[in-house]
């Protein structure tokens, strides 16, 4: 495992990299798709890498509970469970096990906490959390951490970040695989101060890489890039620099000219089944009437499957009808405009012309409003928490990426 900076902006922190790992090397920048429980939702892994994803995301905490860790250690490890040849990262749980306040009890221990399949009772110490990790296989595993939502009360969020620290260092005592990296992670919440305690004990600790997590998860836009601004620089320049959970096409960008190395997100596939499809231009509603007998690609430029073989008029009769195709067809356009992205902001690096690659791209993308954004984010928290009720049972099972 090794990563090494090969090229730099010279009029914005951006920066190109390789990532080297035991199941191949992964361009930086980088987008990572998320296959939460072993898949990317829609698609077959020979799709999701003909599609450019050189490394994906899965979460260790949909994968214990479901189907075991001891299951794909029976297989030899996700790569072969899941049929992946390249890398892949797992998160600890952190943010999921944190995500259902009502179904859990913390304690500096580890977390306590119920199904959100059965109700079932369980526990996950930073010691197991690096265990089960191990035991899944990926390439890079992260260090358990709480991950306070931004709307956390300054002390809630000072003892996250304090217990984030101790948790971190449990991690790394705990970790016995020397063909894995392990990430540590900073939090914080949406305290410039606390963001910068938290990056300066985390990075005091000789992890393989450093990540900024408790980002994206509802706050104003403005106080992610505050919290970028006040980050990014404290972590160390010759290792991997991951933001947790970003994926529109302008946050990417934005993380980018930080200095961000690597990212990952389920935007991309979740708004590709309900419709939504990323462009130039902003995003696109294929549900929408004014699609019904559009003789043409929804996005004329795009050169993907999709748009090189069907027309927007029969997406948008897939979509009505809910046939299973119109979720594979939008999830390829998805993935295919986001990993394209990537890969274009790092040749631009390479080329010395990120700043002018980023200023054109943001000139005719028109992001989500704000107050509509926002407003989508509450909702999607208020279905989830519905789901997740007091009394948790298979028939109310989360559709998670």
């Amino acid at each position: 495992m090794s990563f090494k900076v090969t090229n730099r902006c010279s009029d914005t922190s951006a920066r190109a990299g390789m990532l080297s790992t035991a199941h191949g090397d992964v361009p930086t920048p980088a987008f990572a798709p998320v296959a939460t429980q072993a898949s990317v939702k829609a698609l077959n892994p020979e799709t999701v890498a003909e599609l450019g994803a050189k490394i994906l995301l899965s979460n260790m905490y949909h994968l214990y509970l479901r189907p075991g860790v001891g299951v794909i250690e029976k297989f030899g490890g996700l790569h072969r469970f899941m049929n992946w040849p390249g890398p892949i990262l797992t998160d600890s749980g952190g943010y999921q096990v944190f995500s259902l306040s009502h179904l859990r009890k913390v304690n500096d221990d580890g977390v306590t906490f119920r199904s959100h399949l059965d109700g079932s009772e369980h526990f996950i110490s930073p010691e197991l959390a690096t265990q089960y990790q191990e035991s899944i296989g990926a390439d890079i595993i992260m260090a358990f951490d709480e991950c306070p939502p931004y709307t956390e009360k300054r002390g809630e969020v000072e003892e996250a970040v304090i217990r984030t620290s101790l948790w971190a260092e449990r991690c790394l005592r705990a970790k016995n695989r020397a063909d894995q990296a392990m990430y540590g992670i900073v939090q914080g919440g949406g305290f410039a101060d606390l963001r910068r305690q938290s990056a300066e004990a985390i990075t005091a600790l000789d992890f393989d890489g450093y990540a900024l997590g408790g980002l994206s998860l509802g706050e104003p836009k403005e106080i992610t890039d505050a919290m970028l601004e006040a980050t990014v620089a404290l972590l160390p320049d010759d290792k991997v620099r991951y933001l947790m959970g970003v994926g529109s096409p302008e946050d990417l960008l934005n993380g980018i000219a930080h200095g961000i190395d690597l990212f990952d997100c389920a935007l991309p596939t979740r708004i590709a089944r309900n419709g939504g499809f990323f462009t130039k231009y902003g995003r696109k509603i294929i549900r929408n009437a004014k699609y019904s007998d559009m003789n043409a690609p929804l996005d004329y430029e795009c050169n993907c499957y999709t748009c090189r073989n069907f027309s927007a008029a029969y997406l948008h009769h897939l979509f009505r009808c809910k046939e299973l195709l119109a979720y594979s067809l939008a999830t390829i356009h998805n993935l295919h405009f986001i990993l394209k992205l990537v890969s274009d902001a790092r040749q631009s690096i390479i080329d010395g012309t990120f700043k002018e690659f980023k200023e054109a791209f943001l000139s005719t993308y028109e992001p989500t409003d704000e107050t509509v954004r926002l407003s989508q984010m509450e909702k999607g928290r208020a279905r989830q928490r519905a789901k997740f009720s007091e009394n948790p049972s298979p028939r109310n099972e989360d559709n998670v990426d």
